[in-house]
């Protein structure tokens, strides 16, 4: 969901099979593209791992170590996704703020009511990178 002001637009979809993750993920990037030129974004989400990752630079530094977690070599998960948000916040000032899901926040819960209505959709894409995994 997109808000400035007044103005507002949703958008929403999924895939048969994905993660959680993959989708909060894609989320943020698809509302960050659908931006058509350079703004100053604040991101709510209320998944820790996204905003973590980016306000904490994990993205960052997975990507220095060619998308390796730790000195261990574990690999970072959905590399593809977090090469597409890097891309797009490139393009954007973008703030990330978690906001506690189930909470009662209006914007949030209308956020989650779109995601579950795309995931009961018959006609769901396939996530090309998570099946073929």
């Amino acid at each position: 969901m997109l808000l400035n002001g007044q103005e507002r637009k949703e958008l929403s979809g999924g895939f048969r099979l994905t993660t959680n993750n993959r989708m909060e993920i894609l989320a943020a990037i698809k509302g960050l593209e659908e931006l058509k030129k350079s703004c100053e974004v604040t991101l709510f989400s209320d998944s820790k791992y996204l905003v973590r990752a980016m306000e904490e630079g994990w993205a960052i530094r997975w990507k220095a170590n060619g998308w390796r977690r730790n000195k261990k070599g574990e690999k970072a998960l959905n590399p593809d996704l977090w090469e597409r948000m890097l891309a797009v916040c490139g393009l954007h000032q973008v703030v990330f703020k978690w906001v506690r899901g189930h909470s009662g926040d209006t914007e949030n819960e209308r956020c989650d009511y779109l995601a579950n209505q795309a995931a009961r959709g018959s006609n769901l894409s396939i996530d090309e990178e998570y099946e073929s995994a």
